[in-house]
């Protein structure tokens, strides 16, 4: 067997790996589309979820030792004749997870809200949610991990820990991957969204969005930017944040996680930043 055909089949497995956790955790989001309702007393996580969650950790944990290897074979394969192609390629999956998602399904809520089509609303907002839980979680775990990108050492050092690295440098702040991630939860929250609306588009709609959310992965270790173990945890994470917000949210209409982020605003600052603020509405009793 070749190098070229082993890497191949290790990129094959990358790639599976991403589409099988977040398939076996999206299975589970169809049957609630008919119990949305705020009478129904959902539970929010399940034994089945702290299977498929120890499973999720199971597969990150498994890839430690040949995230060297896959990390040199994708480079010295893909960086060959087509490299340029490729680069582009992988900024454009890039580009489609940041600001992608963040640009379209803001979109597709506020087409919701103005043409009054409550589908719509829900399935931009809990998009656009999701994706901010799943980062916020994501950070707080690079920060604390500190564990050096790839590019740190020319992909050759994958145990590079730093105790809360990543909070003070980019460079240590690969696991988990906040790319995959936000991909992750687009796809799970969009996926489930779909199934309550349209279930008969869930068999398109959601391979095709985990597909493209795997891709996202695979573009992050092309890029030197991540360890293909940094991409299934992040996969994992952003999966189970997109179907939990969209089952918590549907199950408890007005929840406090709406309010605090609906009410958030980004506001540009002279040096090119932003000032996050927060606005809500104060009891008639107290506004007089």
């Amino acid at each position: 067997m070749t190098v070229v055909s082993l890497s191949r089949r290790m990129t094959r497995l990358l790639l599976a790996a991403c589409v099988f956790n977040a398939g076996a955790l999206g299975g589970q989001e169809v049957p609630a589309a008919k119990v949305d309702t705020a009478k129904h007393l959902q539970v929010l996580f399940t034994v089945k979820d702290g299977l498929l969650a120890a499973g999720v950790v199971g597969a990150t944990i498994a890839l430690f030792p040949v995230d060297r290897s896959l990390a040199g074979r994708l480079q010295n394969e893909f960086t060959a004749p087509g490299g340029k192609t490729l680069n582009s390629w992988a900024n454009g999956f890039d580009y489609l997870a940041i600001p992608g998602v963040f640009v379209a399904a803001p979109a597709v809520y506020l087409i919701g809200r103005y043409s009054h089509n409550d589908k719509m609303k829900d399935l931009g907002w809990h998009t656009t949610e999701a994706a901010i839980v799943g980062v916020a979680i994501t950070e707080v775990l690079k920060g604390f991990v500190g564990r050096a990108r790839p590019y740190v050492s020319a992909d050759t050092n994958p145990r590079d820990f730093k105790f809360a690295g990543g909070f003070t440098s980019v460079a240590r702040s690969s696991f988990p991957s906040g790319h995959a991630t936000i991909a992750f939860a687009a796809a799970a929250a969009a996926s489930s969204e779909v199934s309550r609306m349209w279930p008969r588009m869930t068999w398109i709609v959601g391979p095709v969005l985990y597909t493209s959310a795997a891709f996202v992965g695979l573009a992050r270790v092309y890029q030197s930017q991540h360890w293909a173990s940094d991409v299934v945890l992040g996969a994992g994470i952003g999966t189970f944040a997109g179907l939990k917000v969209v089952r918590y949210t549907h199950a408890h209409p007005d929840n406090w996680i709406d309010k605090l982020l609906l009410n958030t605003k980004v506001t540009p600052t002279p040096g090119g930043g932003g000032m996050l603020s927060w606005s809500f509405q104060m009891p008639r009793d107290m506004a007089h």
